[in-house]
């Protein structure tokens, strides 16, 4: 069973990058189909999808977040990365690494989540 954590800092100043890392356990991230997602929610707000990186090293982003967004991944490491730049207050929200076996929408294996404040 894949098990996903979350980890980076707490609080990130604005229009500083926030960067974030996924380690993944008891699965390859190179296994065939998989996607492995980032996923945000601001407090009060929905789920938003931010972008995902592929079993292949392919990535798709959010067309809202895109010019702000990089995954990456280090596959000796097994693990990937989320960085956002230029951040804002509004970037403040929990975090989330997920895994989605053969979909790129639908995540069956979620991190705990973490929390990212953006302030001065």
């Amino acid at each position: 069973q894949a098990q996903l954590q979350e980890s980076g800092p707490g609080l990130v100043k604005p229009s500083q990058t926030l960067s974030l890392t996924c380690t993944v356990s008891g699965a390859s991230i190179t296994n065939s189909n998989n996607y492995w997602s980032w996923i945000r929610q601001p407090p009060g707000k929905g789920l938003e999808w931010m972008g995902a990186i592929s079993y292949s090293g392919s990535t798709y982003y959010s067309p809202s977040l895109e010019s702000r967004t990089s995954i990456s991944r280090d596959t000796a490491k097994n693990h990937f990365t989320l960085q956002l730049s230029s951040v804002i207050p509004e970037d403040t929200a929990v975090y989330y690494c997920t895994r989605g076996a053969g979909s790129l929408v639908l995540s069956d294996c979620w991190g705990v989540g973490t929390q990212v404040t953006v302030s001065s």
